[in-house]
C-alpha cells in the first residue's frame, strides 16, 4: 500500500502548472496581456479608409438584418389567436438573443459586431472607439433599423400596422418611472456582458473567449427579453425602437419614445464606468 500511495503522489506531481492559474495568475509579476490604448476622441484618417466605412456597412446590415427577423418574429406571434400556437413570448426573445448572437460572430472581426446605439456609446465612454466611429455607426445602424422594418411592413402591411408594428411602448400597469428603469438595467446588463466578454484580460489567458464571446451576449439579450418584454416590449436598443417607431409612423409610437434613448444610454454609461473603474480599476493602475 505504502508504494502505491508514493505512485499517486508522484502522478499527482509530475507535471508542474506551464503558468499560473486563477488568483495565482492575478499575483503574476508579469503581465500576459497588453492594455489596448485609448481610442483618440476624432481621428481624421478614418474617414480616408476603406475599412471605416466597411465597418459601417456591416453594422448597417447587421441591424437590418436584426430588425428583420426579430419583427417578422413578433408579427407571427401576435398575427395569432392563441398565443400557444406559436412561440409565444420565450420564442421573441430568443429571436432577439439568437439573432444578436449571429450577428455579433459575423461582423465582429469587421466592425466589432455592436448592432445597438447603446453599446456604442458605452464602448465610446470607455475610449474604445472614437467619437468619429461612435457617431457613424450610430447613424448607420439607425438607418438599418428602418429598413428592416421597412421590409417586415411591406411583406405584411396590415398586419404590422394593426399589430403595433413591433414599437416599443409602456404597457398598461406599469409607470414610465417603471419602463425607464427597465431600460437602464436591461441595458446595463447588455453592456456590462459586452466589456466583459472582449475584454483584454480575459482574452489573453482563456483563448476560447474570444471565440464564445458573442455566446454571453446573445444570451444576455435573450434573459432581458424574457424579464423586460411584458414591461416596455424591451428596448435596450435605441435604433431597435427607432426603427419600429419611424416605420409603424403612429402618434402613440412616439408617446414616451424618449424612455427608450434615455434609458439605454444612461444604463451603457453605467456599465461603462463600473466595468473600467470597479472592475478594471484602470484609472489607478498608473498610481500602483
Amino acid at each position: 500500500m505504502e508504494g502505491k500511495e508514493e505512485d499517486v503522489r508522484l502522478g499527482a506531481n509530475r507535471y508542474t502548472e506551464r503558468q499560473p492559474i486563477g488568483t495565482a495568475a492575478q499575483g503574476a509579476e508579469e503581465k500576459d496581456y497588453r492594455e489596448p490604448p485609448a481610442a483618440p476622441l476624432f481621428e481624421a484618417e478614418e474617414l480616408t479608409s476603406w475599412s471605416f466605412y466597411r465597418a459601417g456597412i456591416a453594422e448597417f446590415v447587421a441591424t437590418f438584418l436584426f430588425l428583420y427577423i426579430s419583427i417578422l418574429t413578433v408579427m407571427g406571434v401576435n398575427k395569432s389567436s392563441s398565443k400557444c400556437a406559436t412561440v409565444g413570448i420565450q420564442g421573441i426573445a430568443w429571436s432577439f438573443g439568437g439573432m444578436i448572437f449571429a450577428l455579433v460572430y459575423c461582423t465582429a472581426g469587421i466592425s466589432g459586431g455592436h448592432i445597438n446605439p447603446a453599446v456604442t456609446f458605452g464602448l465610446f465612454l470607455a475610449r474604445k472607439l472614437s467619437l468619429t466611429r461612435a457617431v457613424f455607426y450610430m447613424v448607420m445602424q439607425c438607418l438599418g433599423a428602418i429598413c428592416g422594418a421597412g421590409v417586415v411592413k411591406g411583406f405584411q402591411q396590415t398586419l404590422y400596422m394593426g399589430s403595433g408594428g413591433g414599437a416599443n411602448a409602456v404597457n398598461p400597469g406599469y409607470t414610465k418611472g417603471d419602463g425607464l428603469g427597465a431600460e437602464i438595467v436591461g441595458t446595463f446588463v447588455l453592456v456590462y456582458t459586452v466589456f466583459s466578454a472582449t475584454d483584454a484580460k480575459r482574452n489573453a489567458r482563456d483563448s476560447h473567449v474570444p471565440i464564445l464571446a458573442p455566446l454571453p451576449i446573445g444570451f444576455a439579450v435573450f434573459l432581458v427579453h424574457l424579464a423586460t418584454i411584458p414591461i416596455t416590449g424591451t428596448g435596450i436598443n435605441p435604433a431597435r425602437s427607432l426603427g419600429a417607431a419611424i416605420v409603424y409612423n403612429r402618434s402613440h409610437a412616439w408617446h414616451d419614445h424618449w424612455i427608450f434613448w434615455v434609458g439605454p444610454f444612461i444604463g451603457a454609461a453605467l456599465a461603462a464606468i463600473y466595468h473600467v473603474v470597479v472592475i478594471r480599476a484602470i484609472p489607478f493602475k498608473s498610481r500602483d
